[in-house]
Formats: C-alpha cells, sequence, structure tokens
C-alpha cells in the first residue's frame, strides 16, 4: 500500500514562491503517473498538474499554466511542485495523488488510487 505525504505548504502573499513535495512510502512510485490536485473550502478537488513516470510528459490546467512545475525525483520516491507569482486563488489545501494504470497525465480524481492527507496553502494581498 502506497503511502504519500505532502510537505511544503504554508502562508505567503500574493506574487511570491512555494515549493511543495510529496513522498511516497510502502512501495516504488516509480513507474507511476501522479499529480497534484487541490481543493478551496466549500469547492470540489480539481486537477492541477500530473507528471508521467518518466518525468518527460506533463499536463497542467489553464489556471496554473506557465506559473507552476511540476517534477519528479524517482530515486526519492518524491514528486515536486513549484509554484511561482501566486495569487488569491492559488489557496487551498494540496493533495498528491498516484494513478496506478495508464502512462498518459492524469487530470481526474477518479483516475487516482492513493492519495496524500494534503499541505494547505493560504495566499494573503
Amino acid at each position: 500500500q502506497v503511502q504519500l505525504i505532502e510537505s511544503g505548504g504554508g502562508s505567503v502573499h500574493t506574487g511570491d514562491s512555494l515549493r511543495l513535495s510529496c513522498v511516497a512510502s510502502g512501495g516504488s512510485i516509480s513507474t507511476y503517473t501522479m499529480g497534484w490536485f487541490r481543493q478551496a473550502a466549500g469547492r470540489k478537488r480539481e486537477f492541477v498538474a500530473s507528471i508521467t513516470w518518466s518525468g518527460y510528459n506533463t499536463k497542467y490546467a489553464d489556471a496554473v499554466e506557465g506559473r507552476f512545475t511540476v517534477s519528479r525525483d524517482n530515486a526519492k520516491n518524491t514528486m515536486y511542485l513549484q509554484m511561482t507569482s501566486l495569487n488569491i486563488e492559488d489557496a487551498a489545501t494540496y493533495y498528491c495523488g498516484v494513478a496506478t494504470w495508464g502512462a498518459a497525465p492524469r487530470d481526474r480524481v477518479r483516475d487516482y488510487d492513493f492519495w496524500g492527507q494534503g499541505t494547505q496553502v493560504t495566499v494573503s494581498s
């Protein structure tokens, strides 16, 4: 059973940057697609970014394209999300997930089999 732990969240101001990490344990995630999602209070969990096992293919939500970068280090069983130019709309709890099937980036919640507990990002003006 893969377990995921997110970290790196915090309170920042608009325009600031943060880097989130997602560390996997209980098994290797080196052959799986991984993704980042976020959920703001009162809203559904939404796709942010996804990366294939090799790291060569990525996909981003339109709202973060050009500002966020997803990457991974399979040797460390870790995925990252570098977030820049943060704005108020980016405030949410960020979750990482593992999709154990398929070779392409995944942007649907139901495609993911394992989830972390989330890390909160707060953005103030």
